[in-house]
């Protein structure tokens, strides 16, 4: 695994762990740390959408080398 799908796994992660928060707490960690109707937070969203997008690819690749 090369350092980019890495380090899409990690902010993967992390957005998969403030979604578990927002459903069992109700606590937007992202939007408590930046706001919730900031820029960043946007950002931040997009980057985990992002980085979901590039491990499904990952995925189907390492499928195929099996």
């Amino acid at each position: 695994m090369n350092t980019l799908q890495k380090v899409c796994l990690v902010i993967t992660i992390i957005g998969a762990l403030n979604w578990g928060f927002i459903g069992l707490l109700d606590i937007n960690v992202v939007a408590s740390i930046f706001g919730a109707e900031s820029m960043i937070c946007r950002i931040i969203y997009s980057l985990v959408g992002l980085t979901g997008l590039i491990n499904v690819g990952i995925l189907f690749t390492h499928l195929d080398e099996d």
